[in-house]
């Protein structure tokens, strides 16, 4: 198990202690996460026309929001993983059979070109014994 980390981060202009499993190099990218979004929202007149309270919700929903589209696309991507490894795990029983077939038809072959040899020996035997018996 982890050691506890606390960390002193900044966020909104306020110091705060973080206290959690995690590396402090994790919790300041967490701090600086959500400073980025208090940032991105200060920019909008409108925003700052808000209570602290709705500024805060509307902050929580975009952070809920990213949240949700990224667990999203994990899924997303975890499923298009899954369907590659299948299509993978086809592909490899395909090459398998493709390559009996080849190792297959290589004997085949072999075995053609074998007794093909052994015709033309057959045809030049014969050949020869026509030629003795028209001779004799």
């Amino acid at each position: 198990m982890s050691v506890k980390t606390d960390t002193e981060v900044i966020i909104g202009g306020k110091v705060l202690t973080l206290s959690g499993y995690e590396s402090e190099e994790y919790l300041q990218k967490v701090a600086s996460y959500i400073n980025g979004k208090i940032n991105e929202y200060m920019k909008m007149d409108n925003f700052k026309r808000q209570s602290l309270e709705t500024q805060n919700v509307l902050i929580e929903l975009n952070i809920a929001d990213d949240y949700f589209k990224a667990k999203s696309q994990i899924e997303l991507l975890e499923e298009d993983i899954k369907a590659k490894e299948n299509e993978l795990y086809d592909l490899k029983h395909e090459l398998i059979a493709t390559q009996i077939k080849f190792e297959n038809t290589s004997k085949a072959l072999k075995e053609a070109q074998e007794q093909h040899a052994e015709n033309a020996k057959q045809i030049v035997r014969m050949e020869t014994e026509l030629k003795e018996l028209r001779k004799g």
